[in-house]
């Protein structure tokens, strides 16, 4: 499945608001007659695009049998980002607010981040080149239509990206299991980017010597750790809490 596939009701629509001249052909399930699809159906046939009925099967195959809601689309690849476009981004807000994702090579894990970075009001995610989930189909379904929208920034060397942020002013905070104070009493306002690392080993050994401070989320129960998604959206809405 290449990632120029979209799919499910929020992607799709996502996509219409956002840059529908990205679309290529639409593929709808064939009978399919729900009151969320309908008006979708009619907006992309006033647009322009070709849609194709198929059958449930030749849908799910092309999907790889994930929930796809009865509507697939082949669109054009969105915008890139890369380390050029963050000067941009950041003077987009007065504080603003980043996700630097180390090593989240789960593409449930990508959608969902993204998903919690543009409900906190992010200003972008940013990801190594390697050790990075793509952003194929199924972390765009995840993402509910954030994916469309959240600016994803690929860079080829995170800790030096890191230190350009700090150079302008950003504070970066990385959690990390062995950190010293929680995330509740730690300053999470003005420019900051919240690093967040791989389930299981964690930051990097360089993305966390780079951080200015090391937080942790308090663990009360028996488990040692939570989902990095999970966790994203905790340390996020701690920062729009404090910032509010």
């Amino acid at each position: 499945m290449s990632n120029d596939m979209i799919f499910g009701i929020h992607a799709v629509k996502a996509v219409l608001a956002s840059d529908p001249v990205r679309f290529i052909e639409v593929f709808v399930l064939k009978g399919r007659e729900d009151d969320r699809l309908l008006p979708l159906i009619t907006e992309l046939q006033d647009l322009g695009i070709t849609i194709q009925e198929a059958g449930r099967k030749a849908l799910d195959d092309k999907v790889d049998g994930a929930s796809h809601q009865g509507i697939i689309a082949r669109v054009r690849p969105g915008k890139q980002y890369n380390e050029n476009n963050l000067e941009d981004l950041l003077a987009t807000k007065e504080n603003p607010l980043l996700l630097i994702l180390d090593g989240v090579t789960d593409p449930h894990n990508l959608g969902a981040c993204l998903r919690n970075a543009d409900a906190a009001g992010a200003v972008a995610v940013i990801v190594p080149k390697d050790r990075s989930a793509q952003l194929n189909a199924t972390a765009s379904k995840v993402a509910c239509g954030a994916a469309e929208i959240m600016p994803l920034v690929r860079v080829t060397n995170l800790a030096r990206t890191m230190r350009a942020l700090q150079d302008k002013g950003v504070w970066i905070v990385g959690t990390a299991g062995e950190a010293t104070h929680d995330i509740y009493h730690s300053k999470l306002t003005g420019p900051l980017a919240i690093v967040m690392g791989a389930e299981g080993e964690g930051m990097r050994r360089l993305t966390r010597e780079t951080c200015d401070d090391l937080i942790k989320i308090p663990m009360a129960g028996s488990v040692s750790s939570l989902n990095v998604s999970v966790a994203t959206g905790i340390c996020l809405f701690e920062a729009v809490r404090q910032r509010g």
